[in-house]
């Protein structure tokens, strides 16, 4: 899709009618559909998907936008490649309850022991499970300090590392300083805890964080695409949209100093694996949701349960609470609406399983900077779009993708 000047757009109905689709929308979720384009003409988005599925059957798979790959326009498809951001906790997650499962390790472990680190900078740390790191209980507070999965300047230059660092550099620099909470004492998300509960996979498993993750969790329900992104844009797959950011930054994958592109080199993906790292489309991501609808190949009723579990901590003031990977609320119909969204520079993913067997997952190719409407307004519009569905198709387009 050719960039909307800011300042000189057509009329928003005509923008969004311009945006070239690949997919399939029964007519019955048009308004699915309308809603997306609207969204992505306000924020002048290039590259984007939406699926939406009912009672474990995808209905709706959709592309939006284009980009050039080399000289050649290149629609982006149902099944094209995005970084999903933070959506990869999930995965994680449910990575570990699976080793729990298979008898290999009790959520109720110290995370200290398993990997080896050292309690002498903060006893405290001694005393975060799995559960905690998994619930974002475990002591540290991004808000309050730094999130070490973006200071790769200040850890390189205080263990006198070269760049890039890796997993190993960022937990011997944070292991080395105290926690900014008693663990158990409240939520506060941490990309760190599930860094380290990648490498607890790792430990455990004796496999590579995402070997794990594509046999035992994935490949059993017949999902092949997803796998760990690259830094570089060099690097991309083969079906892999590409990123925009109106931001720069110094590299942190070589020691040039060189500035590039946020989403290519500000950031190192490799590092993000288990709580950002992964790459995956739409379809991909609302298949990954029918694993929780029951027991089957992948999670048994017990993990399940454990995956949604309210923490020590509660619920929120706002009646939801953090479960393994999942925003968690009781819905008006007796079951849980779980949800989660993701946002790193260049990408801005959004998941939720609602009430009545609902599923949708929305991904697209920048996130909410200067100047750009709210992006977390993807959660209500397609909420919202539900109510206009009169009567839902039942034809499964599940076959079409996978």
């Amino acid at each position: 899709m050719p960039a909307i000047a800011l300042g000189a757009r057509p009329a928003m109905a005509e923008a969004a009618a311009a945006i070239p689709t690949t997919g399939v929308v029964p007519a019955a979720l048009a308004g699915f559909d309308t809603a997306m384009k609207t969204y992505i003409a306000e924020r002048d988005i290039s590259c984007a998907q939406l699926a939406v599925a009912k009672n474990g059957k995808i209905l709706l798979a959709r592309g939006y936008g284009s980009y050039l790959k080399g000289s050649t326009s290149t629609l982006v498809q149902p099944t094209s490649l995005l970084r999903i951001a933070s959506l990869s906790k999930s995965l994680t997650a449910a990575a570990l309850a699976r080793l729990a499962q298979d008898g290999k390790v009790s959520l109720g472990t110290k995370v200290s022991s398993l990997l080896g680190l050292s309690t002498t900078a903060d006893p405290r740390l001694a005393n975060v499970t799995l559960w905690r790191l998994l619930q974002h209980t475990g002591g540290w507070d991004r808000d309050a300090a730094y999130d070490p999965l973006w200071y790769d300047q200040t850890i390189s230059t205080s263990l006198g590392v070269p760049l890039p660092i890796d997993h190993a550099d960022i937990m011997k620099y944070v292991t080395a300083r105290k926690l900014d909470f008693a663990p158990g004492a409240k939520y506060v998300y941490s990309n760190y805890g599930y860094m380290l509960a990648g490498r607890v996979i790792e430990k455990l498993s004796g496999m590579s964080y995402e070997s794990y993750v594509r046999q035992k969790l994935l490949a059993p329900v017949g999902i092949t695409r997803p796998r760990l992104g690259r830094s570089l844009r060099a690097q991309a797959f083969a079906t892999e949209a590409p990123y925009e950011s109106q931001y720069t930054r110094k590299s942190v994958v070589d020691d040039t100093g060189a500035v590039v592109p946020y989403p290519y080199g500000g950031f190192n993906m490799p590092n993000q694996d288990a709580n950002g790292g992964w790459v995956a489309s739409a379809v991909d991501l609302v298949k990954w949701g029918f694993v929780f609808d029951a027991p089957g190949a992948v999670l048994n009723q017990t993990s399940i349960s454990r995956v949604f579990a309210k923490p020590e901590t509660g619920v929120n003031s706002g009646g939801s609470w953090y479960g393994l990977g999942w925003h968690v609320r009781n819905n008006n119909v007796g079951t849980l609406n779980t949800w989660h969204n993701g946002s790193m520079p260049g990408t801005f993913s959004f998941l939720a399983r609602v009430q009545n067997g609902v599923s949708y997952c929305a991904i697209f190719n920048r996130r909410e900077e200067a100047g750009t409407p709210d992006f977390d307004a993807i959660d209500p519009i397609l909420g919202k779009a539900i109510g206009t569905v009169k009567t839902w198709p039942t034809t499964d387009l599940t076959s079409r993708y996978f």
